[in-house]
């Protein structure tokens, strides 16, 4: 209840729920990956239209859905392939990659097209620069622990599917990942007694390898990426 005494001992913010509902389907119906519009450009633009404490509402509710959705879409493809093969798999959302590592070829990567109209690189990426640049908000006006669970988890489900689900690691994937991981590095240098990272972070911490990063459009090989490097620096100091 930390959280809690927190709001209560600051500022108050009349919050607007019925703005909130209209932002989020702004952003939900507005923006996409079938845009025309570059995807950095998108971002931004999501980024600018969240800039207040209504919209850093609507930031955490839209992790926390994809996060939610992913983890139903995982369950039910588990459930499936029990009733046709016999074969039970353990989905556990605090370590997606013993289930990937066990199943992957098996498994559909649940953040691409997901129901609600929320693309991982478009308005996920964008909504964890939000929580992100408002970290400060984030631990006094909201209950940090599921918000900062859900971006782990995101960044679980995209770096596991990078490795066993098949899923390309182009440069739109690396800036969610990139911006996920600066997310939980801000929330938690924000938090008085930040919580143990997450299994699959300290898993990838120990290691030094780079990953080929490609093009969206199909032209090759542009860089790399090397999530230890990354992620000890930004969770570790």
């Amino acid at each position: 209840m930390g959280w809690l005494q927190r709001v209560l001992g600051g500022r108050q913010v009349e919050h607007d729920p019925g703005r909130q509902e209209a932002l989020l389907q702004q952003v939900r119906h507005g923006f996409g990956i079938r845009s025309q519009v570059r995807v950095r450009d998108q971002i931004e633009e999501i980024t600018r239209l969240l800039d207040d404490e209504d919209g850093l509402v609507v930031a955490t509710r839209i992790v926390r859905e994809v996060a939610d959705a992913a983890h139903t879409d995982l369950l039910a493809q588990a459930a499936d392939l029990h009733r046709r093969t016999g074969y039970r798999l353990v989905v556990d959302r605090r370590n997606y990659r013993v289930l990937w590592r066990e199943a992957g070829a098996a498994l559909r990567w649940p953040l691409f097209d997901p129901p609600g109209g929320l693309h991982p690189y478009v308005q996920v990426a964008a909504a964890a620069t939000v929580l992100g640049d408002r970290a400060s908000r984030v631990v006094k006006a909201t209950d940090p622990a599921p918000v900062l669970s859900a971006v782990f988890e995101l960044f679980d489900l995209t770096t596991t599917g990078w490795e066993y689900g098949r899923v390309r690691p182009d440069t739109d994937g690396a800036e969610l990942v990139l911006r996920l991981i600066s997310a939980a590095r801000q929330i938690n240098a924000a938090l008085s007694d930040p919580p143990p990272l997450p299994q699959p972070v300290r898993e990838l911490m120990r290691r030094n390898n780079t990953t080929n990063v490609y093009d969206p459009a199909g032209r090759g090989v542009v860089g790399a990426i090397n999530l230890g490097a990354e992620l000890r620096p930004a969770l570790l100091s």
